[in-house]
């Protein structure tokens, strides 16, 4: 009996040893290979940023005003996606002191490099719901202290057509991993981020929202929003 209690000791021990570096090693190691991923990527995403002003498509002069007697205007400043593992866009948030270099799509492996963008929804500064995503506790851990955001805090999001300037509305809020309305298009500007909840886990999802107010397509998402999205 006590031979086999010595066993299940040391079992005990090893196990905890084990996990104890597997823990270290998602928190350390994957930190250190996100940031060389991220210092390449911040030297980079200035090139790809000049590249991408110079292929952007034409702006937009939309009337919004009612014939020749009121002859309002608003511009429309379009943005194509990029492809999916690209960087195309700097997050800063300058309550957390953040700044990193977002990347495009939400799969696996381009996580690992940083913040991604969901495909499928607006770009950062575009009409819509543009939703980003990014790990909590691992790769950087670049949404690590979300939890810290307030109502008012700002949010700024550089792509090739400008700075984007969000506003936080509410409180950050908790939904369960299945609740992906929180992607849904919206009327106006906004932008959506998501991260695991709580730290060290993947249970829940921390959702932060926040809404346009500056940047390039301004006028022009406030004039949608207030038309009911008709502009015709």
């Amino acid at each position: 009996m006590q031979r086999k209690l010595q066993i299940f000791g040391w079992t005990l021990i090893w196990s905890g040893a084990f996990l104890l570096g597997y823990a270290g090693y998602e928190l350390l190691v994957t930190d250190l290979i996100n940031a060389r991923i991220q210092n390449a990527a911040a030297s980079q995403v200035v090139d790809t940023l000049q590249v991408a002003r110079q292929e952007l498509p034409p702006v937009e002069v939309v009337p919004t005003g009612e014939g020749q007697d009121d002859p309002q205007n608003v511009e429309f400043h379009p943005e194509e996606p990029p492809e999916v593992g690209e960087e195309f866009a700097i997050l800063r948030v300058p309550r957390l002191g953040l700044e990193v270099v977002v990347f495009e799509g939400v799969d696996v492996e381009t996580l690992k490099k940083g913040p991604g963008h969901m495909p499928g929804t607006a770009l950062p500064g575009q009409p819509g719901n543009a939703v980003l995503s990014g790990h909590r506790t691992t790769y950087g851990r670049p949404f690590f202290d979300f939890d810290q955001l307030r109502p008012g805090d700002r949010i700024e999001v550089e792509t090739a057509i400008g700075t984007h300037v969000y506003e936080l509305q509410e409180e950050w809020f908790i939904v369960e991993p299945t609740d992906v309305w929180v992607t849904d298009d919206r009327l106006g500007g906004w932008l959506t981020l998501t991260t695991c909840h709580p730290k060290f886990s993947a249970r829940q999802r921390l959702i932060v929202t926040a809404k346009l107010i500056d940047g390039p397509n301004l006028a022009y998402t406030e004039t949608l929003e207030e038309r009911g999205g008709d502009l015709s």
